[in-house]
């Protein structure tokens, strides 16, 4: 099945089964493996990407799934050179480890900052709960998250 998208800002158009997972679509097919695959069934938010601006979790979608849709994976973050403030922030407060949930972590932090820009540290550690991270405990991640919404709401998105 042909199917068409933005990816990464780019027009897309690939061939695969239809029900091929999107996480094997994107590290198989079409080489991106900053999307990570931990669990396989939607537990661990490794394979986060942002489907038309909305976290989703690549391994419970299927090609088809994402026809004529907007996907934006890790790679796709950057701007011009310039790292998100999501990414400078994860950097800056020290919030990347191993670095395997890094990138679902980070798109899931910059969905959460689109739709709650001002988030308590509760809100962020709720709305992050789906990504789970085995190195740390997890208050590094909320100093990040916390301190991007702070550089977003000053005016220095993306």
């Amino acid at each position: 099945m042909k199917i068409s998208f933005d990816l990464n800002g780019k027009k897309t158009c690939i061939d695969v089964p239809a029900d091929r997972k999107l996480v094997r679509v994107l590290r198989e097919d079409l080489m991106l493996t900053g999307t990570k695959e931990g669990c396989g069934a939607g537990e661990c938010g490794a394979c986060t990407v942002l489907v038309d601006g909305q976290a989703r979790l690549s391994c419970l979608m299927s090609a088809a799934q994402i026809e004529g849709r907007r996907v934006t994976t890790i790679e796709g973050l950057t701007e011009n050179g310039r790292m998100h403030p999501v990414q400078e922030a994860f950097i800056e407060k020290g919030a990347v480890q191993c670095g395997f949930c890094t990138p679902g972590m980070v798109l899931a932090s910059v969905d959460l900052l689109e739709r709650t820009p001002c988030p308590s540290r509760e809100e962020i550690r709720e709305g992050l709960s789906g990504n789970l991270c085995r190195c740390s405990g997890y208050v590094k991640i909320v100093d990040a998250v916390e301190a991007a919404g702070e550089k977003m709401r000053r005016g220095n998105p993306k």
